[in-house]
């Protein structure tokens, strides 16, 4: 269970202030994979590359940092969550720079682009899960999971902003959004470093390797169904968006002949949809905890499996864009609820190592999703076989959801304290 006070929530101007800096965050990293989808098609002519070679673009940003997020969250549960957000941020940035530079002088630069999306997964890989950890470990009562939502929310908002301001600087030249990833990222990091407040790790607090890694198997263990649910989940959801839109985005191209701004307009509409339920939900969350938790992931994986099932049988626009802000509703409904599982149910002392595990399968659903969906150009089956598979797939999860995720058992008491 956690170690929380029943007197948290945001009470004080430094809290408010800690949460505000951190929603920063969310923001820019959401950026280093939504900013280039409506980019890829323009990507693929000027490399002369294919669409799910251009999703790999995704890919070798999305697995490393999958693959570094727990070595984070572990360091963090160390020495603090700003000792290592801060220091990853700006490798973030240097990535997106240099992959820039790679664009301007290199003739043939695909590979390096790769090698410097790489770069830049690793440092993603410390931050947005150690913002949502950080989050856990300042907010001490019902309050974390309207702050969880507006971290979501800010991730959502970062997604509707990105289609559009990757489709407008794309019309300055195709990578241009890369320089901006340094831009953006450099002042956050020193805005956290300088706002966020974080209570020092004391030696003395510090629990031993052994020690650690018990209570960490004791966590995983005590919450077994709950943490699988919650894993499954958001890997399944963050698959389903993102492989959408990076097929939406080819399909819009190719089949209704949309140029990059249009297509960044239209790419905004399940995004939007997203960050507004994540918002409503994570305010709604705050009262009714026991009430909505478990309904929020199973109706929103069903929505998204209606939505994934509906997709590939459109035929227009608008009926594309209906199912789109379908799958959004949906993916928008089951994060808040999981963010806040994921960082309620472990102590401080292992919290960095829950959220951020919690945070990898949820790149790997995004690394996977693109260039599988990418595929789906090839034939219609392959269209329908996988839409309505991952559809399949989220409602088996969701029913397991409703059945094994109790919010009365699972979240510590300060955390349900305003429950009526």
């Amino acid at each position: 269970m956690s170690d929380v006070s029943s007197q948290g929530g945001m009470q004080s101007l430094k809290e408010f202030k800690t949460v505000a800096i951190l929603c920063t965050v969310p923001f820019i990293m959401v950026l280093g994979n939504s900013m280039l989808i409506p980019v890829l098609p323009t990507i693929q002519h000027q490399l002369s590359i294919g669409a799910s070679q251009a999703g790999l673009l995704i890919t070798m940003f999305s697995i490393p940092a999958g693959l570094v997020i727990p070595f984070a969250g572990l360091l963090s549960d160390r020495i603090g969550r700003k000792p290592i957000m801060v220091p990853a941020l700006i490798v973030y940035g240097i990535g997106g720079l240099l992959a820039g530079l790679a664009a301007v002088f290199i003739e043939k630069p695909f590979y390096f682009l790769l090698a410097a999306r790489v770069i830049q997964g690793i440092g993603a890989g410390g931050t947005y899960q150690l913002a949502m950890a950080l989050v856990g470990d300042v907010i001490q009562g019902s309050d974390r999971a309207q702050a969880l939502g507006l971290l979501e929310a800010s991730n959502g908002l970062g997604k509707v902003i990105s289609p559009l301001a990757g489709a407008a600087l794309a019309l300055i030249t195709w990578y241009t959004p890369f320089f901006v990833y340094g831009v953006l990222a450099l002042p956050i990091a020193i805005a956290v470093w300088l706002i966020a407040k974080e209570a020092p790790v004391k030696k003395e607090q510090q629990q031993s390797l052994r020690e650690y890694f018990q209570s960490f198997a004791e966590v995983m263990r005590e919450n077994a169904s709950v943490l699988a649910m919650t894993f499954l989940s958001g890997a399944i959801v963050l698959f389903a968006l993102f492989g959408m839109l990076s097929y939406f985005s080819d399909i819009l191209e190719k089949r209704f002949g949309l140029e990059v701004f249009q297509r960044g307009m239209v790419l905004a509409i399940p995004v939007f949809v997203m960050a507004a339920v994540s918002f409503i939900l994570g305010t709604v969350l705050k009262s009714h905890m026991n009430k909505f938790l478990k309904w929020a992931i199973f109706g929103g994986l069903g929505a998204l499996a209606t939505g994934m099932f509906l997709f590939p049988l459109m035929n227009s626009i608008v009926t594309f864009s209906m199912a789109a802000a379908l799958i959004g509703l949906g993916t928008g409904s089951v994060l808040p609820s999981l963010n806040t599982l994921a960082t309620s149910v472990a102590s401080k002392k292992s919290r960095g190592i829950v959220t951020c595990l919690y945070g990898t399968v949820r790149f790997f659903g995004v690394a996977i999703g693109p260039p599988l969906f990418g595929n789906c150009l090839k034939s219609e089956l392959n269209e329908r076989t996988v839409f309505w598979i991952t559809a399949a797939v989220a409602l088996i999860i969701g029913l397991c959801a409703a059945f094994l995720v109790n919010p009365q058992d699972a979240l510590p008491d300060a955390v349900k304290s305003n429950e009526e």
